[in-house]
């Protein structure tokens, strides 16, 4: 446990300074989650979650931490710009770990809370104490080291009956000069009726070894509704770690697409656990990965009551070396009667250098359900590459073609038309290696 040793010497020695940054409310939980890590440490492939993903090396390196919360020295309002058309959103922006402070709210519903996790746990700890770490308590290794050292993030609160009519878009920018590792912490909460949407960007700006480990937390009450969408557009030097909890009350909705267009190593999991009867959730996911890139993408449905309703589907494009791992498995516990559960893989291996290591799982214990999974590996047609060349198609054009079609699946499933639009655009110029900015980003300048 030497990585271990390092990050419990660490903790003990900013103890003071870290705890003196934040509210009691991340400060107590903190406490209870630094014991569970000193136990568990870091998962290793041993562990079936673990098996394709050793996260150890990744953990090992020699990264700096910012415990003391120095401002990142950029304002990322004028840094960065998502000037997407017709896409009108509520921006907010986490500078490495560090919520940057947004007072425009419009869109928003009267008694809704957006804003610094850590202000406002101080703020209103009876709002977000019976929700702080409900989830992530129960989560492994990672996720206990995320809550010891976490001191900011992002909190959206809707009230009971209330629709936020604009869209939350949240920009995680990593912006440094030395390796570095930042975590945040993501708090949702609908209360019961509740609707609201979240887009989620994650960017890096310079070629710099970093590791971002993100915990979110999403609580849906009776008949809320939520959409979530996620979109990784990193750099190969990034290391990122994405957990994901949800736990769905009687007749709500959750809709999560999560797409990796450039990265380095990427592990994104879900735990969604559906415990009111009529609970729907619906989970979309598309990564494209060429050279050296690794994504791992770990989901678990745990039905746990009847007459509920999930649906998964994943799909990967891997190129030149890559490794992509899809894992997900489907829990319908004995009293989850009635249960419709669907989950499908598809991959697309471009050469033979590029691996996907899948592994759908159904663990059913009901006895009166309809459930499906199953998985697809392949190339590209090369019946349907002929038959588009002989119409004078040149061979790359239709290979793009063909491997944009097989994305479409994904992207369609996006509500929001702008947001759709524009990835079925950067999807297209992914595939053809094409840099693509936003107008008014200065990122990729």
């Amino acid at each position: 446990m030497s990585n271990e040793k390092e990050y419990i010497e660490l903790f003990e020695q900013n103890r003071t300074l870290v705890e003196s940054n934040c509210s009691a409310l991340l400060n107590g939980a903190r406490s209870t989650a630094f014991e569970s890590f000193k136990v568990a440490g870091f998962p290793t492939p041993k562990e079936e979650k673990y098996r394709y993903t050793d996260v150890r090396p990744i953990f090992a390196e020699n990264y700096g931490m910012n415990l003391g919360r120095v401002a990142a020295p950029i304002n990322p309002k004028e840094y960065f710009s998502c000037d997407v058309p017709n896409l009108h959103t509520l921006q907010e922006y986490i500078v490495n770990d560090t919520y940057y402070n947004n007072t425009e709210k419009d869109g928003l519903p009267e008694g809704a809370i957006l804003g610094s996790l850590n202000t406002i746990a101080a703020q209103h700890p009876e709002i977000l104490a019976p929700y702080y770490n409900a989830l992530a308590s129960k989560g492994d290794g990672v996720t206990h080291f995320n809550t010891t050292f976490v001191q900011d993030g992002i909190v959206l609160y809707i009230p009971r009956n209330k629709k936020a009519e604009t869209t939350v878009q949240l920009m995680n920018l990593l912006r440094t000069n030395v390796e570095m590792l930042f975590n945040r912490r993501l708090l949702i909460i609908l209360e019961d009726g509740a609707e609201a949407s979240m887009l989620i960007c994650d960017h890096a700006v310079e070629k710099i070894k970093t590791l971002s480990v993100q915990v979110a937390e999403v609580f849906l009450g009776c008949n809320a509704s939520f959409d979530l969408y996620e979109l990784e557009e990193t750099q190969a030097e990034n290391r990122r770690i994405n957990q994901l909890f949800v736990r769905q009350q009687a007749g709500s909705r959750f809709n999560h697409t999560n797409i990796t267009l450039t990265n380095g190593v990427t592990r994104n999991s879900a735990h969604v656990s559906l415990e009111g009867e009529g609970a729907e959730v619906n989970m979309y996911g598309l990564a494209i990965s060429d050279k050296q890139q690794q994504i791992e993408n770990n989901t678990l449905v745990d039905h746990l009551v009847g007459h509920c309703t999930s649906n998964e589907l994943y799909k990967y494009v891997l190129d030149d070396s890559a490794k992509g791992v899809f894992a997900g498995k489907m829990l319908i516990r004995k009293d989850a009667q009635q249960t419709v559960s669907h989950q499908t893989n598809r991959n697309l291996c471009l050469t033979k250098s590029a691996h996907i290591y899948t592994q759908p799982q159904l663990e059913i214990y009901a006895d009166d359900v309809k459930c499906s999974h199953g998985s697809t590996v392949g190339q590209l047609d090369e019946n349907a590459l002929f038959y588009m060349q002989q119409r004078g198609i040149p061979k790359e054009e239709a290979r793009h073609l063909l491997m944009f079609a097989f994305a479409g699946e994904v992207i369609d499933a996006i509500k929001i038309d702008a947001l759709r639009e524009r990835l079925h655009i950067l999807v297209e110029k992914r595939f053809r290696g094409e840099l693509n900015r936003c107008k008014g980003c200065s990122l990729c300048k």
